[in-house]
């Protein structure tokens, strides 16, 4: 059973902004990542969608960020982290999974087992060495089931509102007769605060295809450090769902570090400090150990 802590930074966050480059969080680095952040490139693969990344190199262990659903690359928390592991000279990745963002595909025709797929080439082709995978959201997902695929180029994981099976389990947790409605039309109508639309729409076959990426039944065969972080006012993904994970991981290396007032997208300012200083702590964790 994986040991869960509760708890919060040990070390404060004012120190950590003036050592080891988490100054870059103040707004004029963020400005110059902006102006000086990596370049575009795109990843051919057979007869797969094209994955769009953005990759800086430098040193082990690295950092891969994975989004979440109907996010990108260019996010606040993916643009600190590249900013954050160029000031220590390690190696960073940022993607876009098929049919988001930059990358090819169409998103309605994509599934659980697609975007995983995208993980591990990313881990297999694009990057070198155990690397550091942040998860945010459905990402956590997705590193969860690279980190069971690939034990050996996973270093630690870091889980930021993680969403392990919540959408096949916010789908069975409705009403009988409201799934057999949905049955009948062929797809789940679920409504979000986070579309121009007001809501998400997954089809039936998408919805069978996930239920065969489920992690929670059982014990998680993953042993490396996991840190995850979840917001108490996140009103998309309960952070009881953190726990289940810490609980079934079978790591005795795991945290989880609860915030008050933190919500799903944890992008505030202290949020992405906590994120960072986290993701700090594993790299001496890990360079300490080799």
């Amino acid at each position: 059973m994986a040991a869960v802590a509760l708890r919060s930074c040990r070390r404060g966050l004012s120190h950590l902004l003036s050592n080891r480059g988490l100054a870059a969080l103040s707004s004029p680095h963020l400005e110059g990542v902006r102006r000086h952040k990596s370049t575009v490139q795109y990843a051919s693969r057979p007869d797969l969608p094209k994955l769009a990344y953005r990759r800086v190199k430098g040193k082990s262990p690295g950092v891969v960020f994975l989004p979440g659903y109907g996010s990108n690359m260019n996010g606040q928390k993916a643009e600190a982290l590249e900013e954050f592991c160029r000031s220590l000279g390690h190696s960073y990745l940022r993607f876009d999974y098929t049919g988001h963002g930059a990358s090819g595909g169409v998103l309605s025709e994509a599934t659980i087992g697609t975007w995983k797929k995208d993980v591990l080439y990313v881990l297999d082709e694009l990057v070198e060495g155990p690397q550091i995978m942040v998860g945010s959201s459905i990402g956590g997902w997705f590193m969860l089931l690279a980190a069971i695929a690939r034990p050996e180029k996973t270093a630690a994981l870091v889980g930021i509102s993680t969403a392990a099976d919540l959408i096949v389990t916010s789908y069975n947790a409705l009403p009988l007769e409201t799934r057999k409605e949905f049955e009948e039309k062929g797809e789940w109508i679920m409504p979000s605060k986070h579309t121009e639309e007001g809501l998400y729409k997954f089809s039936m076959d998408f919805l069978r295809e996930a239920e065969n990426h489920c992690v929670l039944q059982s014990p998680i065969p993953i042993t490396c450090p996991v840190r995850l972080i979840h917001g108490l006012k996140d009103e998309d993904v309960p952070w009881h769902i953190s726990m289940q994970v810490a609980e079934r991981i079978l790591s005795n290396d795991v945290d989880v570090i609860l915030r008050r007032h933190g919500q799903h997208r944890m992008s505030e300012r202290d949020d992405i400090k906590l994120m960072v200083y986290t993701i700090d702590d594993l790299i001496d964790k890990l360079t300490t150990l080799v």
